[in-house]
Order: structure tokens, then sequence, then C-alpha cells
């Protein structure tokens, strides 16, 4: 079966721009683990990336990629623009690509390596800045990341059928919900049609607790039981050929308590002024702001949060932010939004003067602004 993810033609219109960028920074080549990143150049999708892969990605000529020697036939299968160099598993990775800088004349060059990378462990980085000792070895983190942040048209649709998959498992989850109803049986339903909508394994979750745990960022199901009263937290994320599209919603099981509702209506136009504000230009703080300032309006002049949402693409377990970073919609920033930039926005009101609520949804920057991927599941107050 055929499953080229990407057309030559974008493969090859990526490594002109990574080429363009390395170039500007005087950089004879490029040492690349981040497994998005990876993605992003050859279009390998596996999950040997558990064990550090690295690309040699050169100023000119080909590509080289060094990985197990198990991983060949995957390799061969899905990248058509790189060398394959497998090691076993008696021998080290950085060995593999201390001799890739040697055989292609890159020993004692200006090189740059990604230091902000789950997989390459200090281990592997040291063995190769040593073995590589006469070389100018400078930090390339960010370079590949950054150009990831804007996505092609064919990245939108993507992004677009995650985002569908995501809201198929969020209202398939809130269905679940009832008194009596075990987060396992919740969790059950949501996977089952997020799957059957066309999403393959997210990079996160799906998250699914109570909100007695409500603090516990990054937690999920394990057991609980939900009765008339409770208030289930869904977090729940799609993915479309690698592509995230995350999604979020407070479900109260039974009766929500007395303003609920208003906290319902805040956080929808909490979310409003986010998609509002996503605008072509403009800047992260400025959304940040555009999103404060709804929660002043409400009186809660002294609630902060760290963001209103952050930037998604490419993830691989485990995270659907696309590596270990997190580019936020955050207080100050002055980063300027583009179109092709994807968020997963927050409106989220939770341990405040109010009724805990939120909601959150998946947005795209358009040319004429916000896009919400993920419009399906409704917004107001979820009562089961």
């Amino acid at each position: 079966m055929e499953h080229d993810v990407f057309p030559q033609t974008e493969l090859d219109q990526r490594l002109v721009n990574t080429r363009q960028i390395m170039q500007k920074r005087g950089l004879d080549a490029l040492v690349v683990s981040v497994p998005e990143n990876i993605y992003y150049l050859t279009g390998l999708d596996h999950w040997g990336f558990f064990a550090c892969h690295v690309l040699v990605v050169p100023l000119q000529g080909s590509m080289a990629l060094a990985c197990r020697a198990m991983e060949r036939i995957t390799v061969e299968n899905q990248v058509k623009n790189a060398e394959f160099y497998g090691h076993a598993d008696t021998e080290e990775v950085a060995d593999y690509v201390v001799g890739i800088l040697q055989d292609r004349g890159l020993s004692s060059a200006r090189l740059g390596i990604e230091k902000r990378s789950l997989f390459m462990t200090p281990r592997i980085y040291e063995m190769i800045i040593a073995g590589a000792g006469a070389a100018d070895w400078v930090d390339g983190s960010g370079i590949i990341d950054e150009l990831r942040l804007v996505k092609s048209p064919l990245e939108q649709e993507y992004t677009r059928q995650a985002a569908a998959a995501a809201d198929a498992g969020t209202l398939a989850a809130i269905e679940a919900i009832h008194d009596g109803a075990s987060d396992y049986q919740i969790a059950a339903e949501c996977n089952r049609a997020m799957i059957l909508a066309g999403s393959e394994y997210p990079g996160f979750g799906p998250f699914i607790r109570p909100t007695t745990r409500l603090g516990e960022e990054h937690t999920t199901w394990r057991g609980d039981v939900f009765h008339n009263g409770d208030a289930v937290f869904l977090e729940i994320g799609g993915a479309y050929r690698k592509y995230q599209a995350p999604m979020g919603r407070l479900v109260y099981v039974g009766s929500a308590p007395r303003g609920a509702e208003a906290s319902a209506e805040l956080a929808t136009r909490g979310m409003q002024a986010i998609c509002d504000a996503l605008q072509p230009g403009a800047t992260a703080g400025q959304v940040y702001q555009a999103w404060k300032d709804v929660a002043d309006s409400a009186g809660l002049v002294d609630y902060h949060r760290h963001h209103c949402g952050y930037m998604v693409s490419i993830g691989f377990p485990p995270s659907w932010t696309g590596g270990s970073m997190v580019t936020s919609l955050q207080p100050g920033s002055t980063r300027v939004l583009k179109t092709g930039m994807t968020f997963h926005a927050h409106s989220w009101f939770t341990n405040t003067d109010v009724v805990d609520y939120f909601i959150s949804n998946t947005v795209m920057l358009v040319d004429n602004g916000a896009e919400n991927l993920t419009s399906l599941t409704p917004q107001t107050l979820n009562v089961r």
C-alpha cells in the first residue's frame, strides 16, 4: 500500500528553506534529532524514535540518517531523500554520526546541533562533540521548529482532518458520561470514535479526569467512577499524519452548580475574544491581552494564566505541541502571528471567584482571521 504523506516537491522545498537559514547562520551542516523535525524533512513515521535517530543535513549533497539497523525496511519504505546508516544494538549511534561527518568532509566544519531535543541524551551528545572535536559546534535548536509553525495548504488539510476526529472523540466522551460511568468507559468510547473518524495515535492523552484532580495538568483515566454533582475534565486531541488537533470541555454530571451557566458564557466570550484577536500581523501577547480583558470584565482582575493557548503542529508522543518546547500565546509575547499557524486556544476559568468552566479549541489562522476547527462540540454548558 502506498503511504506517501508528503509529495516530493513539498519535501524539497522544506529542505531548501532549512538550508537557506543554515546558510544565513554560517552552518555547513545541521545535526537533527527531534523526531518531528526528521519527519518534516523526510516523512519518517514510526515508533522507533524512542531510540535516538540522527539526521545529518549538509548545506550541499544528500542527507544521511543514522539509527538502529533493524529500522532499515521502514526507512527504505518511507524515506527517499536520505542515505541510511544502520548501527547494531551493540554499537553507538554517535559513532555513526561522526563517521558521516568525516565521510562528508565536515569533521572540522561549522556545525549546528539540536541541543533542545528529548531523545539525544547527554551521553550521545558528548560522544558526537568529542568525536568531531575539531568542528565549530553551535546550537541549531529551533531552525526547523520555526519553519514548522507555518503550515502549507496540505498541512492545513491534515490538521482539519485531525480536528474532525477530535470533535468526534469529544462528542462520544460527553455522550458516555452519566451517573455511575467510569473513566474507563468514557476513555474507551472516546478512543473508539476518534479512531473510527480517522485519527492515528495522538501525541498526548486523551486526558479524562475528575475536577478533584483538575490541577494535575497531565494525568488521565485511572478507574474513577463519576456520580451526580461531579464534573469531568476532558482534553482530547486527534491526530492525522502526525498533525495534532487538541480540544477541551468541562462536563457536569446530573446537574451543574448555580453560576455554571454564567461561567460557560464567560468562557465562550473569552474564546471569541481570542479568535477575534488572532489576526495576521498581531502578536501573541495581544491575543493573550484580549482574553485577559474578558476576565477583567467579569471582575477577575487578579486572575492570570501563563497563556491562553499555544501552537500545535506535527507531534510525536509524548507531546502534541511538537517537541519539548511550548510556543505560547502568553503575556507580553512579541511573536508576530502568520497565516497558517495553528493554536490550541484556551478560555479557562478554574479556581477563581466564579464556578469552574473551561473550553479549548484548535484554531487555525487563515488570511481573514481565525478558523475554529473543533466547532461541532458545543461550547455552552454541558450537563449529562
